[in-house]
């Protein structure tokens, strides 16, 4: 019996002024999956993120998420339903301090005892966040930034996680430190999550299933396993990664879901 599906999006479309961005697009995502999204600049990836979310509106397609539709929804709205976006590039509050952060990322929330018990577990994920709770978060490193992007999400207790390029601008040994933690999240906490990435060697080494768009179209799906296998995704999207970032598996997490 498969999965309990918690995300369906079918035949979306959307776009910039005139240009289309996403071109008929339809996916599902299992609760408990993560599923990643691959392809290169300008394939639609992070369009389709914001359309999930509530920033743009789609001009056709459904967005279902628990069996309702909630295409055209405002985004505050959305992320009261569950749906936590994490955006390319971190957008953290760099002038307030990594506590503060945290506490934005609560503000749905008025259950003051759970959302430091919420706040400890970040911490627990992230240690050198709660080394630096007093400090500003512009004056974080890019890895540390991306850290309390995810942490800040954490704080509204997501049903789905949509994180949109996690490992850029990142060096190798923090993009596995952060993937590890992902792979922990999902595991422990039991947190579905929707990946865009371009990475393709670490992204599909953490996910259950994968899709691959090319402007603005999904062109190839399946497990990770299988995609990782395709030749046509190691001409295109793997390459010197295989015996790179795809060599290092030790924080690979066991596939449980059903």
């Amino acid at each position: 019996m498969g999965a309990e599906t918690l995300l369906e999006i079918k035949n979306l479309e959307s776009f910039y002024g005139p240009i289309m961005a996403i071109r008929g697009v339809s996916l599902s995502v299992a609760k408990g999956q993560i599923v990643t999204v691959l392809g290169a600049n300008g394939a639609g990836k992070s369009t389709l993120l914001k359309t999930i979310s509530g920033i743009m509106d789609p001009e056709k397609g459904q967005i279902i998420f628990e069996g309702h539709e909630i295409q055209g929804l405002e985004p505050h709205v959305i992320v009261k339903r569950g749906i936590v976006h994490i955006p390319e590039g971190r957008e953290v509050f760099p002038l307030l301090t990594v506590d503060q952060n945290l506490s934005l990322g609560a503000y749905t929330r008025s259950d003051k005892v759970e959302i430091e018990r919420d706040r400890q577990l970040v911490f627990d994920y992230f240690p050198i966040l709660a080394e630096r709770r007093g400090q500003e978060a512009g004056t974080l490193s890019g890895g540390q930034q991306q850290m309390l992007a995810i942490g800040r999400g954490l704080m509204l207790r997501p049903k789905i996680m949509l994180l949109d390029e996690p490992s850029l601008g990142l060096s190798p040994l923090l993009v596995q430190e952060i993937f590890a933690i992902l792979a922990r999240l999902n595991k422990d906490q039991g947190v579905t999550m929707m990946l865009v990435e371009q990475n393709a060697g670490v992204a599909l080494d953490l996910a259950d299933m994968g899709y691959v768009m090319e402007i603005g179209r999904i062109v190839m799906d399946g497990t990770a396993e299988r995609l990782s296998q395709s030749d046509d995704i190691k001409a295109f999207y793997l390459g010197h990664q295989e015996q790179g970032q795809r060599g290092e598996r030790r924080w690979k997490r066991k596939k449980t879901w059903r």
